[in-house]
């Protein structure tokens, strides 16, 4: 199969698809890797890099998408690159269509066939292709909410962790997924006062007997998630239903009842975000403020650590890569249920509930056109 890797386009967005490691197993496996000039430079793998792994290199993204039978990529198709869609070509990546209206039709219409990283999902309900960056995204959360505190940035001027003799930051995280834990544990080595909510008991017990109740646990209801928004100074938002638009778990009611400077993480804002004000932003622009709060919803942010992401990505998206490209995308789906769960458009077809349910729109059964 001939796979292209095209540069990504999204603000400050330094990951890529495939690093030269990837590259050098596909090429193994008998098949060709087109790469576009310059599309590893923002996460240290060079063209060179890429042609010592056996890839070709070609100067521009047209060629790149025109040429390939499969494109990998890091982030969602942007407008620009949506006239480059075409049936019969398979695109993996991670889309977060039921936060994306517009992504949606161009897919349908185009005809691609479309697998989405973010659904991938094992038997046991994890999801192995998101897992890394949910790490990733967790913990950066931690870091950009104690940054922000600080006063020249708008925030309350509170030092997370404080200093003996003073208090330090009450920081509350909203679900208790890998990214929740991952920011509750950053958190926590700050020495912050840090509070977990779920609806999950279970889990909850899982995250209080992990840090032998160093990290606060509380069932999630909207009376308790008002008070404790009250006394927080940050707030990450990681509540996340795979595939589907996240649910508005924050009020503006809430945020008014805050403390001036606090500071808003929403982590789950690729799929449409977990406060009401929440809305989408660069790391050029990562901040707004609503009432006396800030928000930080950058809508790529492991792109801002891109070697490590990269590397880590990589890792686990190369298994299922391999599969696509040694059997083509519907024998590997048939024979693996969890990359079938991934599977989003086929042939101007919709197949994934969530963002049929997201947008109104007809789904097709994903096992009718898997075949």
């Amino acid at each position: 199969m001939r796979i292209g890797v095209p540069r990504e386009v999204k603000n400050n967005e330094n990951r890529v698809g495939l690093g030269a490691p990837g590259v050098h197993e596909l090429v193994a496996h008998g098949h060709e890797v087109l790469v576009e000039a310059g599309a590893g430079v923002g996460s240290r793998v060079s063209d060179e890099d890429y042609r010592a792994a056996g890839a070709r290199t070609l100067d521009t993204a047209e060629e790149v998408w025109a040429q390939a039978e499969m494109i990998v990529k890091v982030k969602e198709p942007l407008p620009e690159e949506h006239a480059r869609l075409r049936e019969g070509q398979i695109l993996v990546t991670y889309l977060h269509l039921a936060a994306d209206r517009e992504l949606t039709e161009a897919l349908l219409a185009s005809g691609t066939t479309a697998i989405a990283y973010e659904t991938v999902q094992l038997p046991n309900r994890s999801l192995p292709l998101l897992a890394p960056m949910s790490s990733i995204a967790g913990r950066l959360a931690a870091q950009v909410g104690a940054y922000h505190l600080m006063a020249p940035l708008g925030g309350g001027g509170v030092l997370m962790g404080g200093v003996p003799g003073t208090t330090e930051a009450n920081v509350l995280v909203i679900g208790g997924g890998v990214v929740g834990e991952q920011a509750a544990m950053m958190a926590h080595g700050l020495h912050a006062n840090v509070t977990v909510m779920d609806l999950d008991v279970a889990r909850l017990g899982q995250i209080a007997a992990m840090h032998h109740g160093g990290i606060h646990t509380r069932y999630s209801t909207a009376l308790d998630l008002a008070e404790e928004i009250r006394r927080a100074d940050v707030v990450v938002g990681s509540v996340l239903i795979p595939g589907k638009r996240a649910p508005k778990l924050v009020t503006d009611e809430m945020v008014a009842s805050m403390k001036p400077g606090s500071v808003l993480v929403d982590v789950a804002i690729d799929q449409g975000g977990c406060f009401e004000n929440s809305r989408p932003t660069t790391h050029d622009d990562p901040t707004f403020r609503v009432h006396d709060a800030v928000y930080y919803c950058v809508a790529n942010m492991p792109g801002s650590v891109p070697v490590t992401a990269t590397a880590a990505l990589n890792n686990a998206t190369l298994p299922y890569i391999l599969k696509i490209a040694d059997a083509g995308w519907q024998e590997a789906l048939r024979a693996d249920p969890a990359l079938a769960h991934g599977l989003h458009t086929h042939g101007g077809a919709l197949t994934h509930a969530g963002t049929g349910e997201a947008h109104g729109l007809e789904v097709t059964d994903a096992q009718t056109v898997i075949g």
